[in-house]
């Protein structure tokens, strides 16, 4: 059963169908590994208003069905698996799926995305898309003059407040220590925005409501007192980890565990193997920002074969 392929293309989402309708139309006739979320993180997401050519917006899955109808239209092979282990020790790189079958290819395009960290309430998992979310500048625009929660401490939860505070009546932010771990530029931005308000010392219980979130219950570690904060929406920002552990012992990683890429381009430190999407970009985060460096990960991949003579 194993294979060999010009192209191998890990992990689905919006990096990884581009990369494929790319390769495919190059005819590299690229296999897709889809991973465990085919789709990715846009999957588990609702309402999608700020992708390019749909002009009433769209549903996430219902977005990544189209992405996936054109891959396989030029021909990309999609395979329902996961990528367990790889050897990237010589060309061609060797594919280890579901620990079965073995996979060889000329060259590799990474797009396994990264997953939001959550709390690990029931609760947040029961409203996800329907009034929690792990972007505010994707789902911001829905709560436009409403209340809103976002927890967090860092440098991402004090921009994500920031950016909705241009758009929310008010903004708490929830933080479990007495201090924020964001830089002094944007805790200054957070302490004299007007309608931030920081709760320090402050745990989150539960999100209620019914179809949708109406409220957030809290408790106030120095008093021991319980509440509940009336918010329509709730934002989760404590983090994003990186789907790159298969990777670790092969290719150059930043602190977190993003895959470092050479500026301008998708490439890493193992010529043939690129990286796209979420699993390289910790800044953005974006589909259509995926969606461009999963095309730039598959040019990359054509120019360096035809380099190599293929």
């Amino acid at each position: 059963m194993n294979t060999h392929t010009s192209c191998l293309i890990i992990g689905s989402g919006p990096a990884g169908y581009t990369a494929a309708i790319y390769a495919a139309r190059a005819d590299l006739k690229p296999i897709m590994l889809t991973g465990l979320q085919p789709g990715g993180q846009l999957t588990i997401t609702t309402e999608v208003e700020n992708y390019p050519g749909y002009p009433e917006g769209t549903q996430g899955p219902e977005m990544m069905e189209d992405f996936r109808k054109q891959a396989l239209r030029f021909g990309t092979d999609i395979r329902y698996q996961l990528a367990s282990k790889v050897d990237f020790s010589k060309r061609p790189f060797t594919v280890t799926v579901d620990d079965k079958y073995d996979i060889t290819a000329d060259t590799v395009i990474i797009s396994t995305g990264a997953s939001a960290k959550w709390l690990g309430l029931p609760s947040e998992q029961t409203f996800n898309g329907y009034g929690v979310s792990a972007c505010a500048v994707c789902d911001g625009f829905f709560y436009k003059g409403q209340n809103v929660a976002i927890v967090g401490g860092g440098d991402t939860a004090a921009e994500e407040a920031s950016y909705l505070a241009k758009l929310c009546t008010k903004v708490t932010m929830l933080v479990r220590k007495d201090e924020l771990r964001a830089s002094k530029a944007m805790q200054h931005r957070v302490f004299n925005t007007p309608n931030i308000e920081v709760l320090f010392n402050h745990d989150t219980l539960e999100i209620v409501g019914e179809q949708t979130v109406n409220g957030v219950v809290v408790r106030d570690n120095k008093t021991d007192k319980t509440y509940t904060l009336d918010v329509t929406g709730f934002f989760v920002a404590i983090g994003h980890k990186p789907n790159t552990d298969i990777f670790k012992d092969w290719l150059d990683l930043d602190e977190t565990g993003y895959i470092k890429t050479v500026l301008g381009s998708t490439n890493t430190n193992i010529p043939g193997v690129f990286a796209a999407g979420d699993a390289q970009d910790k800044i953005y985060r974006q589909a259509v920002t995926a969606a461009g460096s999963g095309c730039m990960a598959a040019l990359d991949a054509e120019r360096w074969l035809t380099e190599q003579g293929h």
